[in-house]
């Protein structure tokens, strides 16, 4: 009995009993806890790990969007929808879901919370795995005298496709496959359709040169290269998503000078001093740039948060999570917005990070 629970892969079995007893004292269930406790005992020392029921997992989803430390949003944990497709595996099944995820939380731009949770690794082997990044990602084409044509980020992504058969267009906005690796499968790409893709068009509420830039971003930002882990058992394929921070496009994605940096671009509309670093001609860019991407999500009627309304979210957050004796763990330099940041309430403290579980974990690319 035990040489099953020492083996290679085995699930932890204090890890399991742990992650129990924490949800039937939250759930309010405590009387169940006990046999529950010996029957996922019984499973692991039988089989090496168990299988979560679906509120276990709908808990574990929720508490480990609770526990991520790098995220701002955490004060909706309890809204987010959890997907349970255990039963898929074959990299065809979790591409069509991932499809069936992109569209049930774009929500014709009233984006909803959303977690799609794909089979575990286990016994009968790996779990499925997406490679890339976010579900939703622009590819990056370099240039023969260097420069990258798209988002330099997604060169990588862009050379597996391409190395896989995939073409694009060659544009600045050219949407990735999906590239997922299915149980005893290689991996495959995986095209996804104009309609599972919202994407926003920019546009400034006072230059309308702006558009000439030719800026859009898509909606839902939904990581999908991470592992979620739930009481010991390890789900590598587990794409989730909340709405999108203005900054995050803003000041990062567009701005970044290893990504699409557009601060100089949007100085030259504004007609600003790029010669002297002492006119703040990127500050003001940044903000407008902002500006930008906030106006023309609330336009299209897409979901979106800016940084001062989110950072005061996060404080309440916090609030709550104190007064409930739970650690909020948190990372100051994410938390933090990337715009303005002694300007928001979350500048002017110190946090407490911890690694809890159940938890979002990163895997090596």
């Amino acid at each position: 009995m035990l040489l099953f629970r020492s083996r290679s892969g085995a699930v932890d079995e204090d890890e399991a009993l742990r992650f129990l007893e924490e949800f039937h004292t939250e759930s309010g269930t405590a009387e169940r806890a006990s046999a529950r406790a010996r029957a996922v005992r019984e499973e692991i020392r039988r089989t090496g790990t168990y299988r979560h029921t679906p509120q276990e997992l709908e808990y574990g989803a929720r508490v480990a969007w609770r526990n991520s430390s790098r995220c701002i949003g955490r004060l909706y944990w309890r809204s987010l929808r959890v997907r349970d497709r255990r039963d898929v595996a074959d990299a065809a099944g979790v591409a069509a879901e991932c499809v069936a995820h992109l569209r049930e939380a774009t929500n014709d731009g009233r984006v909803r919370p959303v977690i799609t949770v794909f089979a575990p690794d286990g016994p009968e082997g790996k779990g499925p795995v997406i490679h890339s990044d976010q579900l939703v990602r622009y590819a990056g084409y370099p240039g023969h005298l260097g420069g990258v044509t798209g988002d330099p980020a997604g060169v990588g992504a862009t050379r597996i496709a391409t190395g896989l058969g995939w073409q694009g267009v060659g544009g600045p906005f050219d949407v990735l496959p999906l590239l997922v690796e299915g149980r005893d499968e290689p991996v495959r790409w995986f095209a996804l359709p104009p309609d599972a893709v919202l994407e926003v068009p920019l546009t400034h509420p006072d230059l309308p040169t702006f558009a000439g830039l030719g800026l859009r971003w898509h909606a839902v930002p939904a990581v999908s290269n991470m592992t979620l882990e739930i009481g010991g058992v390890k789900y590598p394929a587990a794409p989730f998503n909340g709405w999108y921070m203005g900054t995050e496009i803003g000041a990062r994605n567009l701005a970044d000078t290893d990504r699409y940096d557009m601060l100089p671009a949007v100085a030259d509309l504004l007609g600003l001093d790029t010669r002297d670093d002492a006119t703040l001609w990127r500050d003001r860019a940044l903000v407008e740039l902002n500006v930008a991407v906030l106006h023309s999500f609330r336009e299209a009627g897409v979901t979106i948060t800016d940084h001062h309304t989110e950072a005061r979210r996060f404080l309440s957050h916090l609030a709550r999570e104190e007064s409930a004796g739970r650690t909020c763990p948190a990372d100051w330099t994410w938390i933090v917005p990337p715009l303005s940041a002694s300007a928001t309430p979350v500048f002017h403290r110190l946090y407490t990070d911890a690694d809890l579980r159940p938890n979002f974990v990163r895997r090596a690319p």
